[in-house]
């Protein structure tokens, strides 16, 4: 990819970051049981036009819900120097929750209404090192795989230019919370 079109994509993309900062409200949690009271559509486009608060984690660790339709999820972040390892690069803790947050938020999207979920098992293969010089990245879930107790989901990393830092799987558990 020529460095103009780099360089293209990397302002849209953080356009597009600013835009969704703007609408996000405060940082905070909802309940299970209140969640569970929403469709998933309704939960995320409350979170993405402030109207629920946004998680935590996202504030901690600097990524936002960025798009999300039935069955994928995107975040999307900037690693920085705050997310470094003893060996300076960025700590796989960062992709880790990167990937089980997309690929989590994915398998939301295909719940019903009173439904929950909760990570099972999470598998992460790293293919290169992130660092603060990459810039933007996203995080993309998508669902696999939605049966009656358990979800199935694939994620991948990757940058402006389209090159991948990390793939992951994920198996989770379905909670019906109307009891």
């Amino acid at each position: 990819m020529p460095s103009s079109s780099r360089e293209d994509t990397i302002a849209l993309w953080l356009a597009q970051e600013q835009d969704i900062r703007a609408r996000l409200g405060k940082v905070g949690s909802m309940s299970l049981m209140d969640v569970a009271q929403l469709t998933p559509q309704e939960f995320f486009d409350g979170v993405g036009n402030g109207v629920y608060p946004h998680p935590p984690i996202g504030e901690l660790m600097d990524f936002v819900p960025l798009e999300w339709s039935d069955g994928t999820f995107i975040f999307q972040g900037t690693p920085g120097p705050q997310h470094y390892n003893p060996l300076g690069s960025v700590h796989g803790g960062y992709a880790a929750t990167l990937l089980d947050s997309c690929m989590g938020c994915a398998i939301h999207t295909r719940l019903q209404k009173g439904q929950g979920y909760t990570t099972l098992d999470l598998r992460i293969s790293y293919v290169r090192a992130l660092s603060n010089k990459v810039g933007p990245i996203r995080a993309e879930g998508t669902v696999v795989h939605v049966g009656r107790s358990t979800a199935l989901a694939e994620g991948r990393i990757y940058d402006a230019e389209g090159r991948l830092y990390a793939t992951g799987t994920t198996t989770c558990m379905i909670l019906d919370m109307k009891r």
